[in-house]
């Protein structure tokens, strides 16, 4: 197979190579390398037909068969790790061995999700009546992923979403879809035509698909503006919607804390991807006793990382995928510099025209500060202090969104006692972005609803049906 050239939508087990195209820029340059197919309305259509074909059939098929299939999906996606890791580097800006591991990762949600097997509930089984209630397929899933993460998150949808016998159109952002259209090409192997569709194009196809009238529900990570859009657009048809939103995610760090232990796993908590993670630690309340020592050696850690082109040996953290999100971060930057806020800075980035943005500490800035109150999605980590534990709870609570959280000490007891007061739909003690296909993620607040990954998620792509029978 060849992964640098020919980027072919899949429709209905098929190569479509569309009557349009949009360039996609490699982040490490900010230039175009390669096109990718832009949907058009017809084609689409196209999409959904297959889908809705397929779904006859597929969802009569044995759960053991499709789970069976997922799986093998999975071995596929794992064997081409290799080459699909260098086309990542390229359209998302990680480094290549880090993009291998998303990769590596995807497959094994695959693999963990083809296991799951939805329940049957037996209300009544008696002389007179039997009551079962068992959970069915919605139909064709409307599948939007994101570019931060775009072959992960894909996994944790079409894995999900097949085993309960439903069929798919799935988008991956404009400014990733090469690696998502290379694995439609891989899973043609696999799945019968139409159960998988790959399609691609620029901003206006995600709300072409989120309105089309040919979908059960729409599968959406993303921004929370964008995710309300999607509610909006599905309302009309009244599709179930999942939203895997936005997090502003705070991490609170005890005063009995070994510095030297925690201030790497902190490091890589909040910077990892170069922030562009939606559960990464973006807001860092630091006991006052420990607050000097943790930003000091954050700061060391961030002068010896090197930010760069991921294709290159050496490179730790690579560049700000698109470039409207880097003019995002560089704006939060600008504020805090014409708010007279310090800035602590690691090592120089390169200065070639690609997104690079240096990692950046905000040494205790006010709340009401921007950097503090907006999710940056790239390199910037506001520390403040604390000293009362009631008021920084308060505080890390004080945002619209709710999506994950951590607290670092080393009386678990106490952390976990904090962690239960957070009001997000995840809480890490003593560790963070530990993700597992067996346990449900899902948002509180405007991080969204719905769930992903556990038996939640997997029931998230079903209906339940009350079967009542009369003896």
């Amino acid at each position: 197979m060849n992964f640098s050239a020919d980027y072919h939508m899949t429709i209905g087990g098929r190569a479509i190579a569309g009557e349009a195209t949009i360039d996609v820029i490699n982040p490490a340059t900010g230039r175009p390398f390669a096109r990718a197919a832009d949907c058009s309305k017809a084609a689409l259509d196209s999409a959904v037909s297959s889908a809705q074909e397929a779904f006859r059939s597929w969802r009569c098929r044995p759960i053991e068969e499709r789970q069976a299939l997922v799986a093998k999906a999975g071995d596929l996606l794992l064997a081409h790790a290799d080459e699909l890791a260098r086309l990542f580097t390229r359209e998302q800006g990680r480094p290549v061995d880090l993009a291998k591991t998303e990769i590596v990762r995807g497959a094994g949600w695959m693999k963990a999700l083809a296991q799951m097997s939805p329940p049957v509930h037996v209300a009544e089984d008696s002389d007179t009546q039997f009551i079962e209630t068992r959970y069915v397929p919605l139909g064709v899933v409307c599948a939007i992923a994101p570019w931060n993460a775009p072959v992960s998150l894909a996994m944790w949808k079409i894995a999900p979403a097949l085993v309960a016998g439903n069929t798919m159109v799935l988008k991956p952002s404009p400014f990733t879809p090469l690696c998502t259209l290379k694995i439609g090409e891989l899973f043609r192997e696999v799945f019968p035509p139409g159960v998988l569709n790959v399609v691609s194009g620029g901003d206006g196809l995600g709300p072409m698909m989120t309105s089309h009238p040919g979908f059960a529900k729409i599968s959406f990570t993303g921004s929370s503006a964008t995710g309300k859009r999607v509610m909006m657009s599905a309302a009309n048809d009244l599709k179930r919607v999942s939203l895997e939103l936005g997090g502003n995610d705070a991490a609170i760090v005890l005063p009995d804390v070994d510095l030297d232990a925690v201030a790497p796993k902190i490091f890589f908590g909040a910077f990892y991807n170069s922030a562009q993670i939606c559960v990464a630690t973006k807001r860092l309340y630091v006991h006052e006793d420990v607050y000097d020592g943790l930003r000091d050696r954050l700061a060391a850690i961030a002068a010896a990382t090197r930010v760069g082109d991921g294709s290159e040996q050496g490179t730790t953290l690579g560049p700000i995928q698109n470039k409207r999100q880097f003019e995002r971060v560089t704006a939060l930057l600008d504020d805090a510099r014409a708010r007279g806020l310090t800035l602590i800075q690691g090592a120089a980035v390169p200065d070639n025209g690609g997104y690079f943005v240096p990692v950046t500490i905000v040494d205790n800035p006010p709340e009401d500060a921007r950097v503090v109150r907006e999710e940056a999605f790239g390199p910037i980590l506001p520390m403040m202090k604390f000293t009362d534990i009631d008021d920084v709870i308060a505080r890390a609570n004080a945002s619209e969104y709710g999506l994950g959280g951590a607290v670092w000490s080393n009386d678990v007891e106490t952390a976990l006692s904090i962690a239960r007061r957070i009001e997000t739909g995840t809480v890490w003690v003593n560790q963070n972005l530990n993700l597992r296909p067996d346990t449900p993620f899902a948002g509180h607040k405007q991080s969204g609803f719905g769930v992903e990954n556990g038996l939640e998620g997997l029931l998230e792509y079903m209906a339940p049906q009350a079967v009542y029978v009369a003896r």
